[in-house]
């Protein structure tokens, strides 16, 4: 299966959290079953000003962002 689409159901649920003050999608990471060690980050870890994490893919070109890019 392709990246884009193992990713894309933690993006979801992590971007749909963004309610609640005390989450932090930066940290959401995926790992196959048999793999568990090896972790993938599904968000870019950098912090933005104002402290709030980027929202992009964690190997995005270009510059940081709060919004995904369509």
């Amino acid at each position: 299966m392709p990246r884009n689409k193992i990713i894309l159901r933690p993006r979801v649920f992590a971007t749909a959290l963004l309610v609640l003050p005390q989450t932090d999608p930066g940290e959401t990471t995926v790992s196959a079953e048999d793999h568990q060690n090896v972790r993938h980050r599904v968000f870019c870890d950098l912090r933005m000003p104002g402290g709030r994490r980027c929202l992009l893919r964690a190997d995005h070109d270009g510059p940081c962002a709060r919004r995904p890019r369509r």
